[in-house]
């Protein structure tokens, strides 16, 4: 039987499926990061690229499969909240459905950063300026949705950075607890070192056809994102974990690990 993989559809998480979708082993289903852990719950696929709060969330019942992520040291590029207040000011944050981890990020950064508990009410793209003081977008919509209403920009890598000094993860790959899931590591790792020696010409044939300009592509994929889960990426993760627990985005019961 083929493995089933929950991959994020957007170009960021390309470079970790090169060469998988013409594996005769595996079949990729794509969807957007917050339906992906429901696909991996139900049974859906075998793993999956989820959201990382949802992995805290879930504590021991999901494990993490390989050193391969979607994160960041720094600007995302395409995780930003657009605003016409100043950060200090904000009340209300209307946030893009396709996310869990980045809203869970932007309630950790206002409450370190600005003392501030946001309201957040889903975002649809229908509502007037005036209705939406705040809109939190992520992936490649940050790109090819320009809100030209909202003259303050923030990006949550570079917020975080700021902020603790370590590297964000926004996803990683994770199965069912006990799944003994040794090859399939082997086979993700694999896939991601070939995406990151061929993430310029990924850009280019991808770039474009998902509304990218190739340049800003080549960058994003080269010289933004990280694909590596290692010791500092733990370190993050392990933080988020912290302050997601403190402000009680995660139950203080839920024993997850992320080392």
């Amino acid at each position: 039987m083929k493995t089933r993989l929950g991959v994020v559809e957007f170009l960021n998480a390309k470079p970790l499926i090169a060469g998988l979708e013409v594996d005769p082993d595996v079949e990729l289903m794509f969807d957007v990061p917050a339906r992906l852990p429901a696909l991996l719950e139900s049974g859906g696929v075998e793993a999956a690229l989820v959201p990382v709060i949802d992995l805290m969330r879930h504590g021991q019942d999901w494990q993490i499969v390989s050193d391969a992520c979607i994160g960041c040291d720094g600007e995302t590029l395409t995780v930003r909240v657009f605003s016409r207040v100043r950060p200090e000011k904000m009340v209300k944050l209307h946030v893009d459905g396709d996310s869990h981890t980045s809203v869970a990020l932007a309630r950790v950064i206002w409450r370190e950063v600005h003392g501030r508990q946001l309201e957040i009410v889903p975002y649809t793209g229908n509502e007037t300026v005036d209705e939406c003081e705040a809109v939190l977008l992520i992936g490649d919509k940050v790109v090819t949705q320009t809100l030209i209403d909202y003259s303050i920009e923030t990006d949550l890598g570079t917020e975080w950075k700021s902020m603790t000094s370590l590297p964000f993860v926004f996803a990683v790959w994770a199965a069912p607890g006990g799944a003994d899931v040794s090859h399939l590591a082997e086979k993700l790792s694999a896939a991601r070192d070939r995406g990151l020696l061929s993430a310029e010409m990924i850009a280019a044939d991808f770039g474009p056809g998902m509304g990218w300009p190739v340049a800003l592509a080549k960058r994003y994929l080269t010289s933004r994102l990280n694909f590596d889960l290692g010791p500092r990426q733990h370190q993050g993760m392990t933080k988020f974990f912290e302050l997601a627990r403190r402000h009680g985005l995660v139950s203080s019961a839920t024993k997850a690990t992320c080392t």
